[in-house]
């Protein structure tokens, strides 16, 4: 069966979505010119948490984990400057700038004492130990 489009008298953009496509650029940024994008594995056993993370071209000095309780923020900033020289002269100078953060809640609390960070090869790797859990202690009435 066919279907009956009713336009909508308050849809602003007069032209078609295909139409749209061509204005749109040709060339797409490069993976390495976007800003950094944290990707993130997170796996439990019964005494810790284990977190790779994924931030490729970023230094490790401009990494920052912040872990408050059973929540972990890992941020990373990338700072670049190019410049390209021939013959003494300037052709060509770019800077790159980007901030790319995520926070996550995990299940336990983390002992932030136990806590360990190793970055190699653009991944993160984080081992976060759990805080032991006091078991309850049942009082008698007197």
């Amino acid at each position: 069966m066919n279907e009956l489009r009713v336009p909508d008298l308050f849809d602003l953009d007069p032209f078609p979505s295909s139409l749209r496509d061509l204005w749109r650029p040709w060339r797409t940024e490069l993976a390495a010119e976007r800003a950094p994008q944290i990707r993130i594995d997170l796996s439990e056993t019964d005494k810790d948490y284990t977190v790779k993370a994924e931030i490729p071209g970023v230094k490790k000095e401009d990494i920052d984990v912040r872990i408050d309780g059973n929540q972990v923020t890992i941020s990373a900033e990338v700072k670049q400057d190019k410049e390209e020289k021939k013959d003494g002269r300037v052709l060509r100078c770019e800077r790159r700038y980007g901030y790319a953060s995520r926070s996550f809640m995990l299940d336990s609390d983390v002992d932030q004492a136990g806590a360990d960070a190793k970055y190699s090869n653009g991944v993160l790797e984080l081992k976060l130990p759990k805080k032991t859990q006091s078991a309850g202690k049942r009082l008698t009435v007197a």
